[in-house]
């Protein structure tokens, strides 16, 4: 029979998104794919040191050691590396324990085509445009920020935070105080308090969150989420039923009403942040990992990276 994945929690991660690869990424962008191919060549007995989502992926694999026959969570590797250039990232995921054992290596072409076949649940890259391909395919999806480094949760913790429109929920409300501004935003709100906001690109993350959850005790999990959010009261009651609606539960929620998210993600502890805008997603880079979530739709034109 073959390996199911339909019943587990499915991350596809790009080798920078898991290490960093600062150096390499420069080396291909200003000397060519020859030259990253003879320095990957050359060190590929070098361990790679973590980069931003290390912390994250290490503390989601570790909720299989509930039960190592019926593993929760599948992490693979999907990188636009070539064959050739991916044996120091296997190298680095055994060197760190990584139970990592499946990947995807695409020698440059897009990724976005093989998420479905893997069930993927949440994609996470430093590549713009297969994340942007991702979000467009319907698949939770995030640029990660790759200029800093990250010490990594020490309690065995599992901290995600999310934005709330165009991230948990559909942009309608946001496109809203975009077009109208901020008292149309909260009478549309109000009004409409009761009927729940249309499902964003992490509505269903969250809920496959939720489903972890639920294997567990009530006091044994060790996920934790919050939502971090610009809006304030009156605009808070809708989100709410939303969510009571989806039956899913958050553990902290902050409407923050315009304060800069920053120093509260410092506080909760986020392993990543998920938002929208990147003047939210790069200050709070300087304190936790970040990924931007682009608009369904969106153009595409990000680096053209083969790191990945």
């Amino acid at each position: 029979m073959s390996y199911q994945l339909e019943d587990k929690m499915v991350i596809g991660v790009s080798s920078r998104a898991l290490f960093d690869l600062t150096k390499e990424n420069e080396i291909f962008e200003k000397e060519g794919l020859d030259a990253y191919q003879s320095y990957q060549f050359e060190h590929e007995k070098d361990v790679l040191a973590p980069g931003p989502g290390f912390s994250l992926i290490k503390s989601l694999l570790a909720l299989n050691d509930k039960d190592p026959e019926n593993p929760l969570v599948e992490v693979i590797i999907m990188s636009r590396n070539s064959t050739n250039t991916s044996l120091r990232v296997f190298n680095s995921i055994k060197h760190y324990g990584l139970k990592i054992t499946r990947a995807a290596l695409v020698s440059g072409s897009s990724l976005s085509p093989y998420l479905q076949g893997f069930k993927t649940d949440l994609f996470l890259s430093a590549y713009y445009d297969d994340v942007q391909n991702a979000i467009n395919g319907g698949f939770a999806a995030g640029v990660i920020l790759t200029d800093h480094t990250y010490t990594g949760a020490t309690d065995g913790s599992i901290r995600i935070a999310f934005d709330g429109d165009a991230v948990l929920f559909d942009d309608s409300s946001e496109a809203i105080y975009k077009e109208k501004g901020l008292e149309a935003f909260e009478q549309n709100e109000e009004e409409n308090a009761d009927d729940p906001l249309g499902e964003g690109p992490f509505a269903g993350f969250l809920k496959k969150l939720t489903w972890i959850r639920n294997q567990y005790g009530p006091d044994e999990c060790p996920i934790r989420t919050a939502l971090v959010t610009s809006r304030s009261a009156p605009a808070h009651e809708r989100v709410i039923k939303t969510l009571r609606s989806w039956n899913v539960r958050l553990d902290e929620a902050f409407f923050l009403g315009g304060v800069e998210k920053k120093e509260i993600l410092k506080a909760f502890g986020a392993q990543i942040f998920f938002d929208d805008q990147s003047v939210h997603t790069d200050p709070a880079a300087e304190e936790v990992p970040s990924a931007r979530v682009p608009y369904k739709g969106g153009s595409l034109g990000g680096s053209q990276s083969d790191e990945n």
